[in-house]
């Protein structure tokens, strides 16, 4: 195990400087992406004591035609016995005429600390669906050869890495979910393509303060790195009031801002919504961004359910 660890540590560093060769971010994003980390780092896998299930629906730019829509389901669970985490997600992403839908598969391996600290290592795998109608688009050429027909079912495998520390009131993450640059070709086995995948470096923290007997706060970022696109840093601040409900606002640095409310309903039921608004020359174009979450996680007579969870 300890060669497989070395391995993903040289991985992440390797995957870093790979992204000069990068382009443009391509992956989903999300507001909430602080319950929502196994999207982005393996690592997360069975982060929780019990099985949890995530429902997220994200709708982007309101009245935009073409704005991106997100879906995406997620399961996961310790095996404890044996120190790791299994998880499984779906993905459908869609931006105009082009939809994406990816299934993956993600594994963990923790080695626990003292004190309810533990360091985990994960790997990624799955692939995906990439269609593009291209024959819809409105073109100044109706004979254009690149939009006389529409991309099928590109088939797009991939793998990705992650590492993952966790404490009661602190975390830290560092990830690369996508490590194959794949190609998108324009037609079956031709050498020549269109576009192709790049590799997106993730890196998010957070810590969780005591105000007082009713009131927590808690400050996280995200910061996702691919070359020759702006490099993009969300800050989100929240406060948890009565271990109930979390009222929080978050800025991504140059592209939007907005407020979340998340309830914990019960021990097990959470959920959670968010508002954006771009503060960019195409807010004025739509109407914010709406992302719903959906939590439950699952004791199996196990006990009860710690809550809340911070992370």
């Amino acid at each position: 195990m300890k060669k497989i660890f070395i391995y993903i540590i040289l991985l992440l560093i390797v995957s870093f400087f790979q992204t000069k060769k990068g382009r443009a971010q391509q992956d989903p994003m999300y507001t909430q992406y602080m319950n929502n980390i196994l999207s982005i780092n393996p690592a997360y896998a069975g982060s929780g004591d019990v099985l949890s299930i995530m429902v997220v629906s994200r709708n982007q730019w309101v009245d935009f035609e073409g704005a991106p829509v997100t879906q995406s389901f997620v399961v996961h669970s310790p095996i404890t016995k044996f120190h790791m985490g299994l998880g499984f997600s779906l993905l459908r992403d869609q931006l105009g005429p082009i939809s994406q839908t990816g299934a993956y598969f993600d594994y963990s391996y923790s080695i626990d600390f003292d004190r309810g600290r533990y360091l985990s290592f994960g790997l990624k795998g799955g692939v995906n669906f990439y269609e593009a109608g291209l024959s819809e688009l409105k073109t100044v050429d109706n004979n254009d050869p690149i939009f006389s027909s529409d991309i099928n079912q590109n088939l797009l495998p991939n793998a990705g890495i992650g590492i993952y520390y966790n404490s009661d009131r602190f975390v830290a993450g560092l990830s690369v979910p996508k490590l194959i640059q794949n190609k998108i070709n324009k037609y079956n086995f031709s050498s020549e393509y269109l576009s192709k995948e790049q590799i997106h470096l993730f890196f998010l923290t957070g810590y969780v303060f005591d105000i007082n007997r009713i009131l927590k706060f808690k400050p996280y970022f995200l910061t996702k790195y691919v070359q020759n696109a702006p490099v993009s840093f969300d800050v989100t601040t929240q406060f948890l009031f009565y271990d109930r409900l979390w009222l929080g606002a978050m800025y991504r640095v140059g592209d939007a801002f907005g407020g979340m409310l998340q309830l914990q309903i019960t021990n097990q039921l959470r959920v959670g919504y968010s508002y954006d608004v771009t503060t960019t020359d195409i807010g004025v174009y739509n109407n914010g961004t709406h992302e719903i979450l959906v939590r439950y996680d699952f004791n199996f007579g196990r006990g009860k359910v710690r809550s809340p969870r911070y992370f």
